[in-house]
């Protein structure tokens, strides 16, 4: 039997447990639609119409969360964007951030109760966008981007021991001289072939930027932008060729690129995708979420399916990185996504249970009504639930990670649960992703799932300070009460 506790861990969360109440299904609120309308019973996803209605503000299923730390603390200056993945045991996590002069990185070989003194990834010196997966053998993968004279381009990191070392270096290289590249995900094959998701356009003098007034994230206004993706077959040492995920190459307008390699071998992807309105200037305009799925390594692509109506679409100002993608036990699927729409910020989920080719309506996650940034993220549970965090500024003290538990069977299982204690400069850049990753039990019907979250946050006294990455743990009961149906 596994053990992830301290011992004060462990009576923390059995204090939460025994608070818990009863498990009831979730009702919708209202928002903009009927409050008798009820969400929490299971319906084909080609049969939901218009949004789901506001989260339920009942009682539910609460976390226990662990005190927060600060993974990032013998790095100096701004330690932001972090992104996390942990191991199939769950005792192994990782967390990359841009920071420590490069690209950090921490390790913890406890399930993310302690993490070791951070390091400075090899070969990323002056990196950005940094993103890190772990393969069913335990290899770890980090990829971030570098910029030369000539090329914006990948590098992929390789670690064999757990993160003690990162003895191997690919670097991706394209042919084209002068080219834009941006935003890499990474995920691994159960068959050990690695892949990697990145932006890529032929001419970066051809993209332009709408950047934040705190000097952080930027969006495009211009450019040729494409999601291209490359694999390697022998563990990342070399990489295949790129080819075109985003239909419309070289001018398709997609810029990032989340996915995920089912147990199968399955490819998922979900990318963000904005409207080019002027193929000859480039110009952009709203974006969509759109999911698509390759089932022959990457060779051939499934026709792309939009992620919610047309209206909750992504804004050519928004400078976060605004889409996620999981998978749960079951085999459902879960996207997120961020729209601005009338003047309001909103976060939304949405769930397939049929590989994607079809989505439930939109699930409102947020459930303030303002126009503040909401990064928001998703990781896959037992069957039939989702753990939603999203990182928003929207409090009267700033930027905050909030956590909330989503059942395809019950809807929403709790109010949101702020996790990241005291709040970030709202003038301070957190960097535009934050990192999640879903920790299983032994006994995933039953046991006690964890969320891994990490993210960035200007915390201290002075007048200006540098973001930290800091770390905490949720923990959640047994899922099998939650995720059954209703008998």
């Amino acid at each position: 039997m596994r053990y992830r506790f301290t011992a004060g861990a462990a009576l923390l969360g059995a204090l939460a447990l025994s608070l818990t109440p009863a498990l009831v299904p979730a009702q919708a609120g209202a928002s903009g639609q009927r409050q008798s309308q009820h969400r929490g019973a299971v319906q084909p996803p080609g049969q939901h119409r218009g949004p789901a209605a506001a989260p339920a503000s009942g009682a539910g299923i609460w976390p226990a969360t662990l005190p927060v730390s600060d993974i990032s603390r013998s790095c100096r200056g701004q330690n932001t964007e972090p992104e996390e993945a942990a191991d199939s045991t769950g005792h192994h996590v990782y967390v990359v951030w841009t920071g420590c002069g490069g690209i950090g990185f921490a390790r913890s070989a406890n399930g993310g109760l302690r993490f070791r003194p951070p390091v400075r990834l090899p070969a990323s010196s002056g990196a950005f966008d940094p993103a890190v997966a772990v393969a069913p053998n335990g290899t770890v993968y980090a990829v971030f981007m570098k910029q030369t004279a000539r090329h914006q381009f990948p590098v992929v990191v390789a670690s064999f021991d757990h993160g003690r070392s990162f003895p191997q270096v690919a670097r991706l290289r394209p042919r084209r001289v002068g080219n834009f590249g941006g935003r890499p995900f990474i995920a691994a094959a159960p068959d050990g072939i690695v892949y990697l998701t990145w932006d890529y356009g032929p001419n970066a003098s051809a993209v332009s930027y709408i950047c934040t007034k705190h000097g952080g994230g930027c969006s495009f206004a211009t450019g040729d932008l494409n999601i291209v993706l490359q694999k390697s077959a022998d563990f990342g040492l070399t990489w295949g060729p790129m080819t075109a995920v985003s239909p419309g190459f070289p001018v398709s307008g997609a810029d990032s690129a989340p996915l995920l390699v089912e147990p199968g071998g399955r490819i998922d992807v979900e990318y963000q995708d904005y409207s080019v309105t002027d193929r000859a200037k480039l110009t952009l305009g709203p974006a969509h979420s759109y999911f698509t799925s390759s089932a022959d390594r990457g060779v051939t692509w499934s026709s792309p399916v939009r992620v919610g109506p047309a209206r909750l679409s992504m804004a050519p100002a928004e400078w976060w990185i605004d889409g996620s993608v999981a998978r749960d036990t079951g085999g459902n699927l879960y996207v997120t996504w961020d729209s601005q729409h009338h003047g309001r910020d909103v976060g939304w989920l949405a769930y397939s249970t049929d590989g994607g080719r079809a989505w439930s309506a939109p699930i409102r996650v947020t459930p303030d009504r303002d126009h503040a940034t909401h990064i928001v993220e998703v990781a896959g549970g037992f069957r039939g639930t989702a753990y939603v965090a999203w990182l928003a500024d929207n409090t009267a003290c700033g930027y905050a990670l909030r956590v909330r538990a989503y059942s395809i069977f019950s809807g929403w299982l709790s109010r949101p649960v702020r996790v990241s204690g005291r709040c970030g400069r709202r003038r301070v850049w957190p960097g535009g992703t934050f990192g999640i990753a879903a920790l299983p039990p032994a006994n995933l019907a039953t046991g006690a799932w964890q969320l891994a979250l990490s993210w960035g946050s200007a915390v201290g006294h002075r007048h200006r300070p540098p973001s930290r990455i800091r770390s905490t743990l949720a923990t959640y009961p047994g899922q099998m009460a939650v995720s059954r149906p209703a008998q």
